[in-house]
């Protein structure tokens, strides 16, 4: 366990970064990439229980998509995490403090049907797809172009996967009931 006496940089600080963005503005934006990037890893963790648990008639395809999507969230959190280090501050790493920041709450470990699964998943998406959206407009306001952009092609892999998910739950299937 660490003390912090050997830390290069305490959790929850700031160090002046090298884009010359002022630490003021710079501890704005990491704030919210923060809450991004827990939101991400508790999406992350609730599309791989689905992959895990998918059943039924379209499993196969469910089971891709949602294994798919999983990748993408992870290599946006990789992403959104880099970000907030090289703006000067530390990216949530540990699940108790993931779960603090995130603004989305994982549905538990009960297996679900997939609809009802599918359903969740929308939701969640919906719900960082808006928070993405405010954080694109912050990181304009305050002069971090870089960010809004890495934000902006966040937010179109979001909104696909969500597109996506609406299709899986329309009405109209092959499958007999």
């Amino acid at each position: 366990m660490s003390t912090g006496k050997n830390a290069r940089q305490q959790a929850g600080t700031i160090e002046e970064n090298a884009l010359r963005i002022d630490t003021e503005k710079a501890e704005q934006i990491i704030e919210a990439l923060n809450r991004d990037l827990a939101s991400a890893y508790v999406l992350y963790h609730q599309l791989r229980k689905h992959h895990w648990n998918v059943e039924g008639a379209e499993s196969g395809d469910l089971h891709a998509f949602l294994g798919e999507a999983a990748a993408r969230i992870e290599e946006q959190a990789d992403v959104i995490a880099e970000r907030i280090q090289t703006l000067g501050g530390v990216p949530v790493a540990g699940p108790a403090e993931q779960e603090k920041r995130a603004y989305v709450e994982f549905e538990g470990e009960d297996v679900y049907d997939i609809r009802s699964s599918l359903e969740n998943d929308l939701e969640t998406f919906g719900n960082i797809i808006e928070n993405v959206r405010e954080h694109v407009g912050l990181a304009d306001d305050l002069g971090d172009y870089g960010t809004a952009e890495l934000l902006r092609e966040s937010l179109e892999s979001l909104e696909d996967d969500a597109h996506e998910i609406d299709h899986y739950l329309e009405d109209d299937t092959l499958v007999q009931r």
